[in-house]
C-alpha cells in the first residue's frame, strides 16, 4: 500500500498545480504541447515513485512521418500512466466518458483532444467517438486505444471491440500493436494496492489497414500479433 500512497502523492501534489498553471497558459498561447509534456512527466514520475520499472522495446517500429493508432492489451489501471509517456509525439487516448468529469483533469484531457467513449451499444455514441478520434489523427496526434474496452479480469488477452478498427480503416493510419505485461501483477482489478515490479512494453511491427479486406480480418491480425508477443499465462484462453 505504501507504493500506492507514493504514486497518489505525486499525482495529487503535482497534477493540480500543473493544471491550474498550465491550462490558462495553454489557452493563452493556443498550444497544449507544453502542458502535455509536463503531464507525461508527472505520469512517469508517479509510476517511478511507486517502484515500477518500465522496460520498452520496439520503438523502431513506429514510423516517424505518419500518425499512428497504438493498440495495447489492458490488464491494470496502471497501464495508461505506464504506456502513454513512452509514446512518441503528442497522443490522444480513447477513454471512459466518466473520466472526463474529473475536475481539472477532465478539462485538461478535453484540451488535449482525448476522446470519451460511452459504454454500451448506442450506435450514435460510437460514431461520435470514431469521428472525434479521426479528427485528432488529422490534426497531427497519435491515438492510444485499449481495444478490449476494459481491463482483463484474469490477465489474459480478451476479445476486442470493433470500433477502433473502423477508425483504422476510415483513416488508413498504421496500427502499432503493443504487448504489455507485468502490470497485471502490480495492481489487480478491484484493488488499489500496488506491488512494485517491472512492466514490459513491446511495440510490434506496424500493421497497415489497407492490407486487409475486412474489419474483422484486421481485428484478428492485430489481436494475434499481441497474443503471440505475450507470456503464455497472458495469452487468450480461446
Amino acid at each position: 500500500m505504501f507504493a500506492t500512497l507514493k504514486l497518489l502523492f505525486v499525482y495529487t501534489a503535482l497534477g493540480p498545480i500543473a493544471g491550474i498553471v498550465g491550462m490558462p497558459y495553454s489557452l493563452l498561447v493556443s498550444d497544449i504541447s507544453r502542458l502535455y509534456s509536463v503531464a507525461m512527466w508527472i505520469a512517469n514520475a508517479g509510476v517511478r515513485a511507486a517502484g515500477i520499472r518500465v522496460e520498452i522495446s520496439g520503438l523502431e517500429h513506429v514510423p516517424a512521418d505518419r500518425r499512428c493508432i497504438f493498440m495495447c492489451n489492458h490488464v491494470s489501471n496502471l497501464d495508461p500512466p505506464v504506456v502513454l509517456p513512452l509514446l512518441p509525439g503528442h497522443c490522444s487516448v480513447l477513454l471512459k466518458k466518466e473520466l472526463m468529469r474529473i475536475p481539472i483533469l477532465g478539462t485538461a484531457m478535453r484540451m488535449g483532444k482525448f476522446v470519451p467513449v460511452e459504454r454500451g451499444h448506442r450506435r450514435e455514441a460510437a460514431q461520435a467517438s470514431v469521428a472525434a478520434a479521426a479528427d485528432a489523427l488529422r490534426s497531427g496526434l497519435n491515438i492510444l486505444v485499449f481495444p478490449e474496452g476494459t481491463r482483463s479480469k484474469d490477465g489474459r488477452l480478451s476479445t476486442f471491440k470493433k470500433g477502433p478498427f473502423f477508425l483504422a480503416q476510415q483513416t488508413q493510419a498504421p496500427i502499432i500493436p503493443i504487448a504489455l505485461s507485468g502490470t497485471q501483477k502490480m495492481m489487480r482489478k478491484g484493488s488499489i494496492a500496488i506491488t512494485p515490479g517491472v512492466a514490459q512494453v513491446r511495440m510490434l511491427p506496424a500493421i497497415e489497414p489497407a492490407e486487409y479486406a475486412t474489419r474483422e480480418d484486421l481485428l484478428r491480425a492485430v489481436r494475434q500479433a499481441i497474443a503471440d508477443a505475450l507470456p503464455d499465462e497472458m495469452k487468450p484462453a480461446d
